[in-house]
C-alpha cells in the first residue's frame, strides 16, 4: 500500500479507529471489497490504513456529501452491520476537514 495521492485541500478525511474481536469470520475478504467498492465511489480522493493490535484507516473524499453517500451505500451498510456484531470490539469514525498538508519524499 501507497500513500494517498490527494488534492490541494480543502477536503476531508474519514479516519476509522478501531480494536478488532478474534477471529477473521470473513472479515479479510469484506474489508478488501469494501475498499475496492470505496474507489467506486463518486467524490473518493484515496485511502491509508495501518493495523498492529489498533487499526486505523483513513479514506479521504472531496466533500461531506460523498462521505454520506458512502456511508448510505447498501454493501457498506451491511459490512457495517457485520463489523458491530462480529469484527469489531470497539471503533470510533472522526470526519475532519483537511486544511493544510505538506510532504516529504527521500529521493532514491
Amino acid at each position: 500500500m501507497d500513500l494517498a495521492r490527494t488534492p490541494e485541500p480543502p477536503y476531508y478525511a474519514v479516519v476509522f479507529s478501531s480494536l478488532r474481536a478474534t477471529g477473521d469470520d470473513g472479515y479479510a475478504a469484506v474489508s478488501e471489497r469494501m475498499l475496492e467498492l470505496a474507489a467506486e465511489q463518486p467524490g473518493y480522493l484515496g485511502v491509508e490504513s495501518a493495523r498492529d493490535g489498533l487499526g486505523i484507516t483513513v479514506s479521504y473524499w472531496r466533500d461531506l456529501e460523498s462521505i454520506r453517500s458512502w456511508k448510505a451505500v447498501a454493501e457498506h451498510r451491511l459490512a457495517q452491520e457485520a463489523g458491530r456484531e462480529r469484527w469489531y470490539a470497539r471503533y470510533t469514525v472522526r470526519i475532519a476537514r483537511v486544511e493544510r498538508e505538506y510532504s516529504f519524499e527521500r529521493p532514491t
